[in-house]
């Protein structure tokens, strides 16, 4: 009997070391499993974020440009015949422009612009060109025409809006 104690206690050492290496190895997996299996999910993240900050980049780089307001360089004189009730319509016009390096194009198709306004003026008529609808109605067309011109010219349309900064009838 004196043997069987020694026994013990090296059977014991053994499954004390056994529980230790399968405790560590489930460890180890369970490590590994967080490790691999939330990779991904970083990875799809960083990728995320990667795709952000190249919009962001691309925003950054394309310079904004302020909206830019362009006078027509002489005021639209029109005359009407003499039935009406006004004899002749002087408008002077401000386009306002997406930004600045649009204006050249503006400038450069000012003859064909200026042409289909005054056009556009005389197809109006004085009676309508009185009343504040009538005002309204001949800046939209107006709006409208300088976008076409630009439109048909240069393959897009710069022009926000017009303004009326002189409005004369006699």
């Amino acid at each position: 009997m004196a043997e069987t104690p020694p026994l013990e206690k090296k059977s014991s050492k053994k499954m004390i070391l056994i529980i230790s290496i399968i405790v560590l190895l489930l460890g180890a997996a369970a490590g590994g499993y967080f490790f691999f299996m939330n990779k991904p999910a970083d990875a799809e993240q960083n990728s995320a974020d990667q795709k952000q900050d190249k919009v962001e980049a691309t925003k950054a780089d394309e310079v904004v440009e302020p909206e830019v307001y362009y006078d027509l360089v002489d005021p639209l004189m029109v005359n009407f015949p003499p039935e009406s009730s006004a004899k002749i319509i002087k408008i002077s016009v401000s386009v306002l422009i997406k930004s600045e390096s649009d204006v050249e194009a503006l400038k450069k198709h000012e003859p064909m612009i200026r042409n289909n306004l005054l056009m556009l003026i005389s197809s109006v008529g004085a009676d309508k060109a009185k009343s504040i609808e009538g005002k309204k109605e001949l800046q939209a067309k107006m709006l409208s025409e300088i976008g076409n011109v630009m439109e048909k010219m240069t393959k897009k349309n710069p022009v926000k809006d017009v303004f009326f900064t002189e409005f004369v009838m006699q």
